[in-house]
């Protein structure tokens, strides 16, 4: 890109050195430096990227995009010295890129629960009716049917733009993206514009960060506001009727509205639920008429997760009819109460489920599948270092199983003893046991089972890994709990992707 082009968008800025008349690439990481290319030094809590200017001049950059004094020589290397260099890549990643969620359908997902299933449904349903198609979250970025890794549910403003530039340049004409309250708050979705906001629910979760719930809903009412004030575009907003923080996302835009719930009239309402084990059906109540539903997936919670789902690809323009039949077809979402297949006289599900709200679903989903006589065991686990207002709270919702196992998903640099104690601080009764170490737990799950018991081993999900200090280690809990479950009960034959 030309750089006075690339420039233009930094309306207060000193200029020194030898300017390149273009840019080859921008980068935040010196060691993803191109030649030719700009290196914006960015202040993060641990590291300065001030102090990584030689190694990215060293790799080929021709522009350096400074708040602080930097030396170079400015006969090869000009330096652009901004007041905020955050700000300035904000700015920046969306010029170089060349704003690309215009050139598509976009589609954001926020609440603390649900984001990643009602994202994936949209893009498995949109996948199966032949659309091109991305999608960005917990889980990583998939385009089409590619799956890269990232780190982050919104990952940094720069790597969004790269993903949505990605997606446009292969013909994807929708993007569906998962948008964390972090994300929003700290303009990692700078330079996106959404087309459809969707709002699933706000329960208690990262009030070490928010502080307060107000805080955190203000924070996920960023991405309604973000929709803009431009009526003669054609945008929606779809909340969950059900969920009292609705009417605070619905004031935070002026564009139509679609609601969607099981309990109050809804633009798109769930009647006569009827739950079984392998598929769910009810009777869709919407804007043209009321449908039959059947979908593979179980439990009231994707009930509202297919709402959310129906009612965007509906916003985006298809019809009921052309919406259902992909929605009876959908995948279970990787890790999101996934139900283990396998031989074993058990039934195993491994869930990501980290928050109060969450673990309640997924007991509530999953208990009716109990046969008389047996149990269902529940191993959950909390991050260190994070929101510990919530872990006696997560305890007390743990304790409607049979049997809780208390540990850690990733500790990080607090001990396991400090998290253990304070998930298990409000348990109402006796029927638990507290081990830190998270592979010791899984394995002691599995000990305590009987043949006909139900387990859920929450909290990783689809993470095959676990944090622990600053580093993480491979960590599974399905192959863990399998390869432990084949020492009890003898080999079994394991059906889906969770093969040892």
């Amino acid at each position: 890109m030309n750089t006075k082009e690339l420039l233009s968008v930094l309306p207060v800025k000193t200029i020194k050195g030898t300017m390149p008349e273009r840019v080859t690439d921008l980068a935040v990481d010196s060691r993803a430096v191109q030649d030719g290319g700009a290196f914006v030094c960015l202040k993060g809590y641990t590291v300065n990227g001030h102090q990584f200017v030689k190694q990215a001049i060293l790799s080929g950059a021709r522009l350096i995009i400074a708040s602080e004094p930097i030396t170079v020589d400015e006969e090869r290397i000009a330096v652009v010295y901004v007041e905020d260099t955050t700000k300035a890549i904000q700015l920046l990643a969306a010029k170089f890129y060349n704003y690309p969620s215009k050139r598509m359908t976009m589609i954001g997902v926020t609440g603390t629960n649900g984001k990643t299933s009602v994202s994936n449904i949209i893009h498995d349903m949109l996948r199966q009716a032949e659309e091109k198609t991305a999608v960005s979250g917990t889980i990583g970025f998939k385009l089409n049917d590619i799956l890269y890794e990232t780190e982050n549910t919104t990952t940094d403003v720069l790597t969004t733009q790269q993903m949505i530039a990605q997606a446009a340049s292969e013909g994807c004409q929708s993007m569906t993206m998962e948008v964390s309250s972090h994300g929003l708050v700290e303009g990692r979705l700078a330079g996106t514009e959404f087309d459809i906001a969707i709002f699933t629910n706000l329960t208690h979760d990262h009030l070490d960060y928010h502080k307060t719930m107000e805080n955190y809903s203000a924070a996920k009412g960023l991405l309604f506001a973000q929709l803009g004030q431009q009526l003669d575009q054609q945008k929606f907003a779809i909340v969950n009727a059900d969920d009292p923080w609705s009417s605070k996302m619905s004031e935070m835009t002026s564009f139509p509205l679609f609601t969607y719930g099981i309990h109050v009239k809804s633009s798109f309402q769930a009647t006569n639920i009827r739950m079984f084990s392998n598929k769910t059906e009810f009777q869709l109540l919407a804007p043209d008429g009321t449908h039959s539903v059947t979908m593979p997936l179980i439990g009231e919670f994707n009930v509202y997760n297919a709402l959310a789902a129906v009612a965007a690809l509906y916003a985006k323009g298809m019809a009921i009819e052309e919406i259902l039949p992909l929605l009876a077809t959908v995948s279970t979402v990787k890790g999101r109460l996934e139900k283990v297949e396998t031989t074993l006289p058990l039934t195993i599900f491994v869930d990501y489920a980290h928050s109060p709200d969450a673990i309640e679903k997924a007991i509530a989903t999953v208990q009716p599948l109990k046969k008389e006589g047996n149990r269902l065991l529940f191993l959950i686990g909390t991050g260190g270092n994070r929101d510990r207002l919530k872990r006696p709270i997560m305890g007390e919702k743990a304790a409607a199983a049979d049997y809780v196992v208390f540990t850690t998903d990733d500790p990080r640099d607090e001990s396991y003893e400090s998290i253990v104690s304070e998930l298990s601080a409000s348990m109402p009764h006796n029927q638990f046991a507290c081990i830190g170490d998270r592979e010791e737990a899984v394995r002691y799950t599995i000990e305590m089972a009987n043949e006909g018991d139900i387990i859920i081993f929450a909290g990783k999900g689809h993470e095959d890994f676990q944090i622990i200090g600053k580093t993480k280690y491979p960590h599974s809990d399905a192959a863990i709990a399998l390869d432990e479950a084949a020492k009890k009960f003898g080999n079994a034959s394991v059906v889906n992707k969770f093969d040892r």
